[in-house]
């Protein structure tokens, strides 16, 4: 889906490029060997509200390195989207069957079918300047010295790079992602207010 934050590459010899589009060959026919697992509550009635960590953290407790999954998106209600390397589908099929305390079932959804649209609260407000530390404290209601620790700590990402100077500046369309607090995209500058201060809007992913 066009915003995934975790991606997986391919080195192509000419001959298989050219058999494609303009810009990239046909998924199919380059065979990426990814899934993309549905985790629903087994049980709705008594799944509790899982988050991100809560199913990372689960998939992480089966042994599974980091570098072998992609994304883990949270749809509409309590299910969530998995990508993993298409060897250990069969395997977190048969073993995660719990998250948390909630009991769970895993199916596989057909990745020429999948599509996501994320959703986001839009924030809008005024900054200093559009340094990364100026929008992650707009973005997260924080204080910019809390949040530069996060920075100086390899914790903040600016489309999937890590990024670890507070001044660094953001570009529109950029997308920042913080770990353990989430992620938005910087969409652009609004106007300017009387005492020189930038007004901006953001978009946060929910």
């Amino acid at each position: 889906y066009d915003t995934a934050e975790r991606q997986m590459a391919a080195f192509l010899p000419d001959a298989l490029y050219l058999r494609g589009s303009d810009d990239t060959a046909d998924l199919e026919t380059l065979g990426f060997p990814f899934s993309v697992l549905c985790i629903e509550p087994l049980h709705e009635k008594y799944a509790e509200e899982l988050t991100h960590r809560d199913y990372l953290g689960a998939v992480l407790n089966l042994g599974i390195e980091r570098s072998r999954l992609g994304d883990t998106l949270l749809i509409e209600g309590n299910k969530a989207i998995l990508f993993v390397e298409t060897g250990l589908s069969a395997y977190l099929q048969d073993q995660l069957t719990r998250v948390r305390r909630t009991s769970v079932t895993l199916r596989e959804e057909n990745v020429q079918d999948f599509q996501y649209t994320p959703r986001f609260e839009e924030i809008k407000g005024t900054v200093a300047s559009v340094r990364l530390d100026s929008l992650l404290s707009l973005a997260f209601s924080s204080s910019r010295t809390r949040l530069s620790g996060l920075i100086e700590g390899g914790k903040v990402f600016v489309n999937g790079k890590l990024m670890t100077t507070n001044g660094f500046q953001v570009k529109e369309e950029d997308i920042i992602s913080v770990r353990g607090m989430g992620k938005f995209q910087y969409k652009g500058i609004l106007s300017h207010t009387k005492k020189n201060r930038i007004f901006v809007i953001i978009h946060k992913y929910i």
